[in-house]
């Protein structure tokens, strides 16, 4: 006996025929009613009066009734509530962000998103490490560069361009530096959130009718640090150089306070992506948070 046996015989009372309910569960008449009389035989009892022209629920069919209905309710809400999940009408939803994007777009883009989907709750924290998703419970993250754990999914959100920039009383009290090697004799204020290239600031220089080469030049200065704001603030006071994402620089690029050097060479791109456990059914709520980051990301692709 199992629960879609009873299922079938709820059908059936309903009905009142065995050829109506056979039709609406997709199976023949005969096959529906041995489903039935496999029922009876595995409860010890008659549950129906079968008659050429109608039936009957016998009295302990009827007692079964009350019950199998009352179970077949019970699934219905189970598989709606499974399906509200799927379809991404509720439940929560863990997330890691990096600093710089939760600041600069993702905060409000997240905070909109609950607002669309109000029985979604989002959990958001913003950070730079690289957390292991499913040893913290992690439904999604948002990271830039590389993914080395290939058991994890990831989707491209956008491309992130940097700039090596200081300020202009920078250069007016210390001179314009026109090539690479130039920067060991600068203060050049180092960004230590990155697998590699925190002292190493590697370029590819442009050269019209040649090859792209590969260049990197080993820095030194009086700070670093894992903060990009930290580096920002310091270099609008005008203490030194910095390399870093142009997301985070970009206002200040714009008002001048800030200003791009070494523009014959082409700085770093990374991509950032948003990136989840592998599954095979990857829940609609976070395919819709996903595409709506995405979104957030593409709004706001003037400041990368």
């Amino acid at each position: 006996m199992n629960a879609a046996d009873l299922t079938l015989f709820v059908n059936v009372a309903d009905a009142g025929s065995f050829n109506k309910a056979a039709q609406q569960a997709g199976l023949s008449t005969p096959a529906l009613s041995k489903r039935i009389s496999r029922l009876e035989q595995d409860l010890g009892v008659q549950l129906i009066h079968r008659t050429t022209r109608r039936l009957n629920l016998t009295e302990a069919g009827e007692s079964l009734y009350v019950h199998a209905k009352n179970i077949e309710g019970q699934v219905s809400d189970a598989v709606a509530s499974v399906s509200a999940f799927s379809h991404g009408l509720s439940g929560n939803i863990k997330i890691s962000v990096p600093t710089i994007s939760g600041e600069l777009l993702l905060a409000e883009a997240i905070a909109e998103f609950c607002q669309m989907y109000p029985n979604i709750t989002v959990d958001m924290r913003l950070e730079n490490d690289f957390v292991n998703l499913v040893e913290e419970g992690l439904d999604l993250a948002v990271r830039t560069g590389k993914l080395e754990d290939s058991s994890l999914i990831a989707k491209k959100l956008i491309q992130s361009n940097w700039v090596v920039c200081c300020s202009p009383s920078y250069i007016e009290k210390y001179g314009e530096v026109t090539c690479l090697e130039a920067l060991k004799e600068h203060n050049c204020l180092a960004y230590t959130y990155q697998a590699q290239g925190s002292f190493d600031w590697r370029f590819v220089k442009n050269e019209i009718g040649k090859d792209s080469i590969e260049e990197s030049v080993r820095i030194s200065g009086s700070l670093a640090t894992n903060n990009a704001q930290a580096l920002r603030k310091a270099a609008l006071a005008g203490f030194g150089i910095v390399y870093v994402p142009r997301c985070c620089v970009y206002e200040d690029l714009q008002k001048g306070a800030l200003q791009v050097i070494l523009t014959d060479y082409k700085p770093r791109q990374l991509g950032v992506y948003a990136i989840y456990p592998f599954t095979k059914y990857l829940p609609e709520k976070l395919k819709l948070l996903i595409e709506h980051i995405r979104q957030a990301y593409q709004d706001k692709k003037e400041y990368f």
